[in-house]
């Protein structure tokens, strides 16, 4: 059974950094791309970015481009997101998914971002 487990949100004031993880089992890690995705309050979601596998190359939207970044540690099985220069309309739940799709049978609970002062 496929598990993502998000971890690492909270309320940060604007500026402020964070960095999310998402604990995987239940597949092949090292073999899947991984992608973190994002929902606002009463917004879809949106893709936030990704990293292939097995070339690592990376995909950021442009509303976070330089000032997150996206990495993997295939022994932990573990995705991360570093959050910086976080803005208010950073504030979301946030998913980790394999694939660049969230499959809504594997959705985990998601970790919440709230940036505010």
């Amino acid at each position: 059974e496929v598990q993502l487990v998000e971890s690492g949100g909270g309320l940060v004031q604007p500026g402020g950094s964070l960095t999310l993880s998402c604990a995987c089992s239940g597949f092949t890690f090292s073999a899947n791309t991984m992608s973190w995705h994002r929902q606002a309050p009463g917004k879809g979601l949106e893709l936030v970015s990704s990293i292939h596998s097995p070339s690592g190359n990376t995909w950021y939207a442009d509303s976070v481009k330089g000032r997150f970044t996206i990495s993997r540690d295939n022994v932990k099985y573990t995705l991360y997101l570093q959050l910086n220069s976080l803005k208010p309309e950073d504030t979301a739940m946030y998913y980790c998914a394999r694939g660049i799709n969230v499959n809504p049978r594997e959705r985990g609970q998601g970790t919440q971002v709230t940036v505010s002062s």
